[in-house]
């Protein structure tokens, strides 16, 4: 995370005011890929990367937000704000402003200054991070507190209705409860979870493959449209399945041939996704760690072939892994077409795991990746 005292420092120089500040982190998923849309499973965890928030108040009735990322800074009105996304950096902190009005909230004016390490664009969810911090941010300065799984559905809905992603509710979950040392087996449902430790001896490598997704239209949209598509077909003959959640994978050797073909293929992924998720969640709980690598084997395979949400690189890193000392499970994660892998490796392998697969993937793919060490990091919080 970056220095919080530095980060004071440009705040009060930029605003001339002392800022209170906050932390939201960035999530790796371990497993359960476009299944939280789904109503099914997911087990993200929230990582050491995060964004940070300083927010203080202004009178002349202006929002004032400022990116140390991208050294750019915007203004808006507190009682006119944008009705539709502008499609610029700011209409990630400006969609939760916009829901936390429309929940009937009288928006001050603020200046608000971020500053994240979460690579951007590569599947650790820079977004979510960016939104949960604000939402903290913004309702501590109205005086207002929402419980993390409230406070992580107002911000979805900042990414669905305002920016116009079409994603879950995983990435600001994970943000706004994710708890140290452990990962989080989420209901998409009805938002229960329970905790699944990490052992201490094991790290989370991160492994960018540098290539970058945007998960605001294009192939993420048409994968969703599949999925519901098929279970509209299993919902003709079951109308108890609302969601892909409530099938079963006899229903797809009932009713597939009704399908097209993308849309079966997507549905067994949605559907064996779950089974594999929850199942993951029991090894870890267990700490049956090479059950859990098979999983993670198993699913990758899935993402890659049933649902083709990965790439050459993506698939390239991971069977790069496989063979390297201290693997325990390797896969691609987040939205895909692109994006990162994670590495369930043991502590004491991690730093050789990391420089090995970072030498390999760069003389067989071209491209110098960037691989991170990481932990299970608590959720979204003030910072003293």
């Amino acid at each position: 995370m970056h220095d919080v005292a530095l980060f004071r420092t440009m705040h009060l120089e930029r605003f001339h005011a002392e800022p209170d500040l906050f932390a939201a982190p960035g999530r790796v998923n371990l497993i359960g890929e476009h299944t939280d849309y789904a109503e099914g499973f997911v087990m993200p965890a929230a990582i050491d990367f995060a964004t940070l928030a300083g927010i203080s108040p202004r009178a002349d009735g202006n929002i004032v937000v400022y990116s140390e990322n991208y050294k750019t800074e915007r203004t808006f009105e507190a009682s006119a704000l944008p009705a539709a996304a502008g499609h610029h950096w700011t209409d990630y902190p400006l969609g939760v402003v916009s829901i936390l009005a429309g929940e009937g909230h009288t928006i001050p004016g603020f200046s608000l200054s971020l500053w994240g390490d979460v690579p951007l664009g590569s599947g650790l969810s820079s977004s979510a991070a960016v939104e949960v911090a604000t939402a903290l941010a913004v309702t501590s300065l109205i005086g207002v507190t929402y419980p993390g799984p409230v406070l992580a559905r107002l911000c979805q809905r900042a990414e669905n209705e305002f920016v116009g992603a079409s994603c879950g509710i995983m990435d600001q979950f994970i943000s706004a409860n994710g708890a140290k040392d452990h990962a989080l087996l989420l209901d998409c449902r009805d938002l229960s979870f329970i905790l699944a430790p990490i052992p201490e001896n094991v790290a989370l490598v991160i492994a960018n493959t540098m290539v970058k997704h945007a998960i605001t239209g294009g192939e993420y949209t048409t994968r969703r449209a599949e999925v519901e598509a098929a279970c509209a077909v299993i919902a003709g003959h079951r109308p108890g399945v609302r969601f892909l959640r409530d099938a079963t994978v006899d229903d797809l050797e009932q009713w597939g041939h009704e399908m097209t073909p993308n849309s079966l293929k997507r549905a067994r992924h949605v559907i064996t996704e779950n089974l594999r998720t929850v199942a993951a969640a029991q090894a870890l709980i267990r700490r049956d760690l090479p059950e859990l690598g098979r999983l993670m084997a198993e699913a990758h395979r899935s993402y890659s072939q049933d649902f083709e949400a990965s790439c050459a690189e993506a698939d390239a890193m991971v069977s790069l892994a496989q063979d390297l000392p201290g693997l325990i499970g390797a896969r691609l994660t987040g939205g895909g077409f692109g994006g990162c892998t994670i590495n369930l490796v043991e502590q004491s392998q991690a730093a050789v795991f990391a420089q090995t697969l970072a030498a390999r993937y760069a003389a067989q793919i071209g491209i110098v990746p960037q691989v991170h060490i990481c932990h299970a990091s608590g959720g979204a919080h003030r910072l003293a």
